[in-house]
């Protein structure tokens, strides 16, 4: 009989490769509202509630193209701004992908157009107990059994 397989059930956290903590918190500062977990001279980790972003000093690869990550966020639309008003250009295409000045691609996703769910205490903990899906997003999560109540 075949050992029992561990199942994969989601991120703790995504780790980014940047030139200097100081400057990366200063740019991702500019698009978002976060707060730091913890903060080295060479690591910084900026909270997501029950997940963290954490900023690595030492990126030395070229930009990444197809590699990226969906950071979810509450409003997609003030996004789309800040990035306007920081004068960063999306890439082209039907989403809204950035790079940071380091190269690491980041692809902005809206809360309630997708499947990914924060469990009610944590929306509740990150004072986000507003948020909610929409109607394709609620039919996937139907689909599968895990409809929000």
């Amino acid at each position: 009989m075949p050992a029992r397989k561990a199942r994969a059930v989601g991120f703790n956290h995504v780790a980014l490769e940047v030139g200097d903590i100081e400057e990366a918190l200063e740019f991702y500062g500019r698009l978002f509202d976060f707060k730091l977990r913890g903060k080295s001279g060479t690591s910084a980790f900026i909270d997501l509630g029950d997940q963290f972003v954490a900023l690595q000093k030492g990126r030395t690869q070229p930009a990444d193209d197809g590699r990226h990550f969906g950071l979810v966020v509450d409003d997609k639309e003030a996004v789309r701004t800040a990035l306007a008003d920081a004068g960063i250009h999306p890439l082209p295409g039907r989403f809204l992908d950035f790079l940071d000045p380091w190269g690491n691609r980041i692809e902005i996703v809206g809360y309630d157009n997708i499947q990914f769910t924060k469990a009610p205490n944590v929306l509740r903990g990150m004072g986000l107990a507003h948020l909610s899906k929409n109607k394709k997003a609620t039919k996937e999560l139907a689909d599968k059994g895990m409809a929000p109540n």
